[in-house]
């Protein structure tokens, strides 16, 4: 028998004489996630005590004991208009935490995960229009049979459309049963998988029926640390959002291990808890509603922001974003003024739903090394190599009247003008 040698293997083929590493203490969370156990192996249980809290126990938003399932910023000018038409009934049973309502939807396939009463669904069946759809997934049937009790009065009324675009579907958010794969364009979601047992199955479903270049555009509750498992099942704190919330790095690491490569946050605001017990039971923990982006683009977005010296224009097409577009929280985009890009980014932008309102000149022909991911600048301010940038710029101009053709050779003539003069020096937005 030989020891620890290279080559060496002891009591037959295939074993080693080392023992197995231990496993470390920071894989037990994430082995928890991954494995549905968050809260706990009774998911029967859970789901039970989420359907009593939100079918029985609330009647109307202002039962609620914190402001985590309520919405913490003003929706914007649009969709404030929108809401409006909304039934009352639907808006007085709302639990949101945000508005994961993107404007420039036309068209789109959509599904709401946790929709309830479908407040967020009537919104967006007007904006996705006649010849978009929108799906309802609910496992509370109180919530649903508010939801379907205005779809046809609302479809004549105010969308005046001949036939309702939106449908409500009682089911699971871990398990999207009917829901083909590739079928959608966007999910949103609001404040619900928080909820859910099984938060792994939920982003992985989300994954499978999102087709190529679809998004997750969503909000929920997140935590700034990792709660003990006494928080997490505490029936109440779960009912309000709060004992469910992820801790948000677990959530960045769940959103990549499941095809979510480089999950973007657009927006966070903290939660108040205005209940002194539940106060006093988080002790230091604070809590956030925050609005994620998550594109599936299979194959192009890495796992670390990189440099192709690809500039990015907004055209400032989109509705709402006539002047800037937040594609996230340090991406804003002015209108017609040119910006340099990650490859993440540039794809983005450019191959999702998002691509009639961008131009992006470049590709991923040549690496220059890492992109650096600090607060995004535009090109016009560059304080090297400034003629060549802003002849570049000029030509991005120019070309906006004549349907932004992107002739290859000018480009590389360009970049390769200013690589030489202001390697290091030029802005960047990831």
């Amino acid at each position: 028998m030989s020891g620890c040698c290279p080559g060496v293997q002891v009591g037959g083929a295939g074993k080693s004489c080392c023992p197995a590493a231990p496993k470390t203490a920071e894989a037990a969370p994430m082995g928890e996630l991954l494995q549905g156990q968050h809260l706990g192996s009774d998911h029967d249980a859970v789901k039970a005590s989420v359907q009593q809290y939100y079918g029985q126990e609330l009647h109307s938003s202002s039962d609620l004991k914190t402001a985590a399932c309520t919405s913490c910023k003003a929706p914007p000018p649009e969709i404030r208009a929108h809401l409006k038409d909304v039934p009352q009934e639907i808006k007085d049973r709302f639990y949101g935490c945000g508005t994961p309502l993107p404007l420039g939807i036309t068209g789109l396939r959509v599904l709401d995960l946790g929709c309830g009463t479908g407040r967020d669904c009537y919104v967006a069946a007007r904006l996705v229009g006649e010849s978009g759809s929108v799906t309802g997934v609910d496992m509370t049937p109180e919530q649903l049979a508010v939801a379907r009790k205005y779809v046809d009065s609302y479809t004549a009324q105010v969308l005046r459309y001949a036939k309702p675009n939106m449908r409500f579907v009682q089911g699971t958010i871990e398990k999207l049963e009917g829901i083909a794969d590739a079928s959608q364009d966007l999910i949103i979601s609001n404040c619900v998988i928080n909820l859910s047992p099984d938060k792994a199955s939920v982003l992985r479903e989300a994954y499978r029926v999102l087709a190529p270049g679809g998004e997750m555009y969503f909000s929920d509750v997140y935590c700034d640390r990792r709660l003990p498992k006494e928080l997490r099942t505490h029936p109440v704190l779960l009912g309000e959002c709060l004992g469910g919330a992820l801790y948000i790095n677990d959530f960045l690491r769940l959103a990549r291990e499941v095809g979510f490569t480089d999950p973007r946050s657009l927006e966070a605001e903290p939660i108040a808890i205005n209940d002194a017990e539940l106060a006093g039971a988080v002790g230091e923990a604070k809590f956030f509603s925050i609005t994620y982006r998550l594109f599936k683009i299979p194959g192009r977005l890495e796992t670390l922001c990189e440099d192709y010296g690809q500039v990015a224009v907004y055209k400032g097409t989109l509705p709402g974003h006539k002047h800037a577009y937040a594609l996230d929280d340090h991406h804003r985009f002015i209108a017609n003024k040119p910006m340099l890009v990650c490859g993440n980014t540039a794809s983005m932008v450019e191959e999702t739903w998002l691509k009639p309102h961008f131009i992006v000149t470049g590709n991923r022909d040549v690496h220059y090394g890492q992109f650096d991911c600090g607060t995004p600048v535009t090109l016009s301010s560059q304080p090297a190599g400034g003629a060549a940038v802003r002849a570049w710029r000029r030509m991005l101009l120019n070309q906006a009247t004549v349907g932004w053709k992107q002739p290859q050779q000018q480009w590389q003539q360009w970049q390769g003008g200013v690589r030489r003069g202001c390697e290091m020096n030029m802005d960047q937005g990831s």
